[in-house]
């Protein structure tokens, strides 16, 4: 019997396996697409760059990206308000009953405004929006073959965990987002499970057709001695202090921009977009989502100065670039802010400890692989995603446990400084001012109890 009290029959459960691998399918073609047009127009400064030059260059590249921001902005405000930010917020509400995805809606507004935003060079990931339209393709499948009810919010969650296998070709971390980022509220039976998985495979396959099967973030470095995981455990630490700031950052700053939109509608967009446009030319690393510079800084191995400059600097396009409330995600800046806090922190432990660094077999790459994991872990508070997810992005699978090591202290140093996992604040930010009370002991559409020790 399943949650409904419906029986769970082999022809039942293949059913809903078979649906879940159109909706993988068709998140593929969504997120397969949306990475395409990012990856052909990202460029496009130094295609400026081939005609003008100096100060107009400057301009003019301010010029674009502001009014692709404000013009993502408008579409976003306009027709689907819902598609701004992440949109992972939106899909947890979706399956706990709490929120409604017009996924008619949702779909080309996320992808238009999504391609905009993250095309013209703001500090934004692409797994935000392919995670919505993930849950939006499913929604779209469950139109087509009448899935309702239960089968309906777990076909949605497919979806999603779709959209995150589809934006890091990393099909593993999808299905554990699924289980651990929404484990309040997804209706756990043997059917919806394997449903995930399917949903994840095709999601994959689709996108591996499009981009190739590779690692997203292809970063050398061996494995790590065990007297070294103090050093990674320390790193975690540091990095879950930094996490709740980072959180705490983009709480503040969304309630700043949405001060001004009271006062100057899109005046806050278009200043963002102006600075983020001029830094395109000024200091590339810092802008764009980050995946292109996590490569960049591994190889070049910038000085602990730069390093840190930078990091404070992304931290700052980061958070100023998701409040413009164009769609986009976190994953990505996050991933690069840590790349470079790892990156120094590793340089540091050379040049503090030169023999004990080299006799761990140690090198800065391993410390900004494993910060990745752990800054993710401090502010999304989903630490099995993080490790594994960058595992398969980076394919340094001998940092297993520095990596684990590091999540460790980076949950707990989060956890004791009262800091809270990112996409909650985020939801309850959105249905406060939705004027809408949320569910904390069951949920109307899964019949699941909360769970009260979630962080």
């Amino acid at each position: 019997m399943d949650l409904a009290g419906q029986p769970d029959t082999p022809l039942r459960q293949a059913r809903f396996v078979a649906v879940a691998l159109v909706a993988g399918g068709l998140t593929g073609v969504f997120g397969g697409l949306f990475h395409l047009l990012i990856d052909n127009i990202i460029d496009w400064p130094q295609w400026l760059a081939r005609h003008i030059e100096g100060w107009r260059l400057i301009g003019a590249c301010a010029l674009v990206t502001m009014v692709a921001t404000v013009f993502a902005v408008f579409i976003t405000r306009r027709f689907a308000p819902e598609a701004g930010g992440s949109g992972v917020p939106e899909i947890e509400g979706a399956i706990e009953g709490i929120r409604h995805v017009r996924w008619q809606r949702v779909l080309p507004v996320k992808f238009v405004a999504g391609v905009l935003a993250i095309g013209s060079g703001l500090v934004l990931g692409r797994e935000g929006p392919t995670i919505h339209m993930g849950g939006s393709a499913a929604l779209v499948a469950t139109s087509i073959f009448g899935v309702k009810g239960v089968d309906r919010q777990a076909l949605l969650a497919a979806g999603a965990g779709a959209g995150l296998a589809c934006a890091f070709n990393a099909p593993m971390a999808a299905v554990l987002f699924v289980i651990e980022e929404t484990r309040k509220q997804f209706p756990y039976t043997f059917r919806t499970y394997m449903g995930v998985f399917a949903a994840a495979v095709t999601g994959t396959a689709v996108t591996e057709l499009i981009s190739g099967v590779r690692p997203d973030l292809p970063l050398a470095a061996g494995m790590a001695a065990l007297s070294s995981l103090p050093l990674f455990g320390l790193l975690g630490a540091l990095l879950g202090v930094v996490g709740v700031l980072f959180n705490a950052s983009i709480m503040k700053m969304l309630d700043v921009a949405a001060a001004w939109q009271k006062r100057a509608p899109y005046v806050w967009p278009a200043v963002v977009g102006l600075v983020v446009g001029a830094l395109l030319v000024v200091a590339p690393r810092t802008v764009t989502g980050g995946e292109r510079v996590i490569t960049e800084i591994a190889l070049a191995t910038p000085g602990i100065a730069v390093l840190l400059m930078l990091a404070a600097v992304r931290f700052i396009t980061a958070v100023s670039s998701y409040s413009t409330g164009t769609p986009g995600g976190i994953f990505a800046p996050i991933l690069s802010l840590a790349a470079c806090l790892g990156l120094a922190f590793g340089q540091i432990v050379q040049v503090a400890l030169p023999e004990a660094f080299s006799g761990m077999s140690l090198t800065p790459v391993s410390f900004g692989i494993v910060a990745m994991a752990a800054l993710f872990t401090a502010s999304v508070r989903a630490p099995a995603v993080g490790v594994v997810l960058v595992m398969e992005l980076t394919a340094s699978y001998d940092l297993t446990l520095p990596t684990l090591a590091a999540c460790l202290t980076a949950s707990l140093v989060a956890q004791w400084l009262g800091g809270r996992p990112i996409y909650a604040q985020m939801l309850e930010r959105t249905l406060a001012l939705a004027g809408v009370a949320q569910q904390t002991t069951r949920s109307p559409s899964t019949g699941l109890a909360a769970d009260p020790d979630r962080p």
